[in-house]
């Protein structure tokens, strides 16, 4: 494996581009393989972020999203959103943490409001 380009942050060359950047755009990088990385330094002896970073001219329009696409993810977002204790919907993301909504979680505090 060759080893690839690094740049420091804020000064890749023109053509290069993170895949943030790329969905911006309405980009994917298509298969392409990493062209060069970014390394921002941080402080106190901590490695630095790096950023991956793809050839513009290479990658390809991101796939539309189809009917069938939108309907599973509709789906699974429902299925974040629902206690698997009372069923209902929470209305928010059940944290992994918890495992249940907040009022399954903490019955004891929701009397306590009441």
């Amino acid at each position: 494996m060759a080893a690839i380009p690094v740049y420091p942050w804020r000064l890749a060359p023109e053509g290069l581009a993170t895949l943030r950047q790329l969905r911006a755009a309405g980009l994917r990088p298509g298969g392409q393989d990493v062209a060069a990385q970014l390394e921002r330094p941080r402080r106190k002896g901590r490695p630095p972020l790096v950023a991956y970073l793809y050839r513009v001219d290479q990658a390809k329009p991101v796939r539309p999203m189809t009917p069938a696409k939108r309907a599973a993810l509709e789906r699974a977002n429902t299925a974040r959103r629902t206690c698997p204790t009372c069923g209902r919907d929470a209305g928010y993301v059940i944290p992994a943490a918890l495992g249940m909504c907040t009022p399954c979680a903490f019955p004891d505090d929701q009397a306590a409001a009441a």
